[in-house]
């Protein structure tokens, strides 16, 4: 790995699956759901090492701003770059956005560009995912910056340990003789059906899509022309001349306002020439939901996961989540999500957290 790949990370989304605690205004990416630091924090430490890695841009809306220069100034990063978009517009014209930018970044503030412009590799990852073994990680993206390099793009699949219908799937074809451990990749697959998703973990060879890309910007801004271009020309359009203000840098509003939302996935992985997949398995969640902060948590004798002033009496199972100054006491009940969260209590079977959009769209007031 060299010094030339640039973190770009991803920190939009609102987290709704995650409420009460995530909310549009305070998004799961910046609480500290899963240990001391905030997941957005997290994944800045997974980049941190300037021997590896450049200064890390970040791409977030207005409302945003605070939380991550809050987070930056707590890790000690005051070289950042903060893309500020208008609006969301899905991945696709985030990232244009973040290879845009390495045009405006001056050689001597950021050595890794001094080489030429658009030819950094960008790492693009989310804000909100966790990973336990950040190193074999960190060797999977040495792997696949020797593709990168050739002018590949590259994605992570994440190692299957069961027949999600949550993810989208990746099929890995051959290895590529100029990149030990990084694979070809035969095709995408969205979401798919129980039996289509045993059937694929059956088959050995198809691999989680963890939504994480690693591809020279140049490269990628080449294909988004060519495979989306009206993407590409609002995003050119808008970066001609951004606005900067300090780590802030403002893409002209209106122009990218006219960018289709599209994600990545579509608008590029899906139809480029020379996609790869680097096969890996880091212990990945993108806590998706409250289940997920179950199956990462300590669990005591009876299978429960609590955290705040709970107590449990004949209960197993269930995850439960007190906020400051509230106590939960639970009996000879399973398998359920408990959590009070200032003066919002949430209380689901386990086994249908993901529905817990549903609660918050029952609650949003109606427009009309």
């Amino acid at each position: 790995m060299n010094n030339m790949i640039i973190p770009v990370i991803l920190s939009g989304g609102s987290g709704t699956r995650l409420w009460p605690m995530s909310t549009p205004d305070a998004p799961k990416q910046f609480l500290p759901l899963t240990g001391a630091h905030s997941m957005f924090r997290m994944t800045l430490d997974r980049v941190a090492d300037r021997t590896c890695f450049a200064a890390p841009m970040i791409v977030c809306g207005p409302g945003h701003v605070a939380h991550v220069e809050a987070d930056l100034a707590a890790a000690g990063i005051s070289d950042a770059t903060i893309i500020v978009e208008p609006a969301a517009r899905n991945t696709a014209p985030a990232i244009a956005l973040a290879a845009l930018a390495c045009r405006w970044e001056r050689p001597e503030k950021n050595a890794a560009l001094a080489a030429g412009e658009g030819d950094a590799q960008l790492l693009v990852m989310p804000s909100d995912h966790v990973m336990t073994d950040v190193p074999t990680f960190l060797d999977a993206v040495t792997a696949a910056s020797v593709a990168v390099a050739q002018g590949a793009l590259a994605t992570f699949g994440i190692t299957p340990s069961a027949a999600e219908t949550g993810y989208g799937y990746i099929a890995a074809g051959a290895e590529r003789a100029d990149a030990p451990g990084v694979r070809s990749v035969d095709r995408f697959v969205e979401k798919p059906e129980r039996t289509a998703a045993e059937a694929m973990l059956s088959a050995g060879n198809y691999l989680w899509n963890a939504g994480i890309f690693l591809m020279r910007a140049d490269r990628y801004l080449a294909e988004l022309a060519a495979r989306a271009p009206a993407i590409a020309a609002a995003c050119d359009l808008a970066m001609v001349a951004p606005q900067r203000d300090g780590a802030r840098l403002r893409p002209a509003s209106a122009a990218f306002l006219a960018s289709p939302a599209q994600s990545i996935d579509y608008a590029v992985m899906e139809r480029a020439e020379d996609v790869v997949v680097a096969p890996v398995d880091p212990g990945w969640s993108d806590v998706g939901g409250w289940s997920a902060l179950y199956d990462l948590g300590a669990k005591d004798a009876s299978g429960n996961v609590a955290s705040g002033d709970v107590t449990t009496v004949e209960a197993s199972g269930n995850l439960v989540r007190a906020g400051a100054g509230k106590r939960v006491a639970m009996l000879g009940v399973s398998d359920l999500i408990v959590i009070v969260h200032g003066d919002d209590i949430l209380i689901i079977p386990r086994g249908r957290a993901q529905e817990v959009k549903t609660i918050v769209e029952a609650l949003t007031p109606q427009q009309g």
